[in-house]
């Protein structure tokens, strides 16, 4: 009954929780309250990281980048479904679904690459103190931030094109409560085995080459900090770690299990389950989880509560 007969033949229909109405109501409820506590900490970190001198420097400018990042990551999906969710029509217009599907990948891929950057710049920050400034240098993190956001927008220009050029036969009930790759492609209506291969390579390149350059600057982190003989210095060179080797576990834990897979092998429950932990829950808990872990960032949050702060920013 939710599906309008007035809708366009171009509309996707997202079937979201349809299956479970009784979840739609206390699903509508958790998905705001977390899109308000992403939007609050996204902004909070980016506007401090901004403002506060004691926080320039490259660790702080990566990571408004990833706030940045996680803003958009959810505003790109969460108003949509909770219209959806609400509403008596669970459509989104061709042209809205290709904008979600490219903006969402581009987001994502910029994300894959920005993590491994920020590990370089932890790499850099613990094995070569001395030479950090000049390796990280401003005009080099900008240049770096720039070259990560452009790879991110092509390297979804070339995924997304490969998903919606698929012919669909007029198949437009998507299972799922945002338009992303697996979704998409089980609409198709002919042979997609050649699309597949090309979205997993470009997607095990895209997750598992930074990944691995995260991990292997771990492992010459880890070794460098086991040389620190002062256990106060190694704790404080963990610490400085443990923020980005969470958040990194996070996400990759959840994009290589959707994406690095055969799309023909999607479950749509648990690929819901999966979108609604990278896409909402990580981007929620990453302002917390740089916040709640770095003394710094509670100290700058803290004078961003007083009026001096603002006088002096102002």
């Amino acid at each position: 009954m939710w599906i309008n007969n007035q809708s366009s033949r171009d509309d996707f229909i997202l079937l979201g929780f349809s299956d479970r109405p009784w979840l739609e109501t206390p699903l509508f409820v958790i998905f705001l309250v977390a899109y308000i506590f992403a939007l609050f900490g996204n902004v909070s970190i980016i506007l401090v990281s901004r403002l506060d001198p004691q926080l320039d420097s490259p660790m702080y400018f990566f990571v408004s980048n990833l706030s940045l990042l996680d803003l958009c990551y959810t505003t790109s999906t969460v108003p949509q479904m909770l219209v959806n969710l609400r509403g008596p029509e669970k459509t989104i217009s061709y042209g809205g679904c290709v904008a979600q599907l490219y903006i969402f990948l581009a987001l994502g891929s910029t994300e894959c690459i920005l993590l491994a950057i920020m590990a370089l710049d932890r790499y850099t920050a613990v094995c070569k103190p001395l030479h950090y400034p000049i390796i990280m240098s401003h005009r080099r993190c900008i240049h770096m931030a720039t070259g990560t956001w452009i790879s991110g927008f092509a390297n979804s220009l070339v995924q997304s094109t490969l998903t919606v050029v698929v012919p669909r036969c007029g198949h437009r009930v998507v299972d799922h409560f945002f338009c992303e790759v697996p979704a998409l492609l089980k609409l198709a209506c002919a042979d997609t085995h050649v699309n597949e291969a090309e979205l997993n390579v470009l997607g095990a390149l895209l997750l598992l080459v930074p990944l691995t350059l995260i991990l292997g600057t771990y492992v010459l982190i880890a070794r460098a900090v086991m040389r620190i003989r002062s256990a106060e210095s190694r704790w404080k060179a963990f610490n400085t770690c443990a923020s980005h080797l969470l958040v990194v576990s996070l996400f990759y834990f959840t994009a290589i299990s959707m994406y690095v897979q055969p799309p023909s092998s999607y479950s749509h429950d648990r690929g819901k389950i999966m979108a609604l932990f990278y896409g909402i829950v990580t981007p929620t808990l990453n302002p917390f989880i740089y916040t709640l872990r770095n003394k710094d960032v509670k100290a700058a949050l803290g004078r961003a509560l007083t009026k001096e702060f603002w006088v002096k920013t102002g």
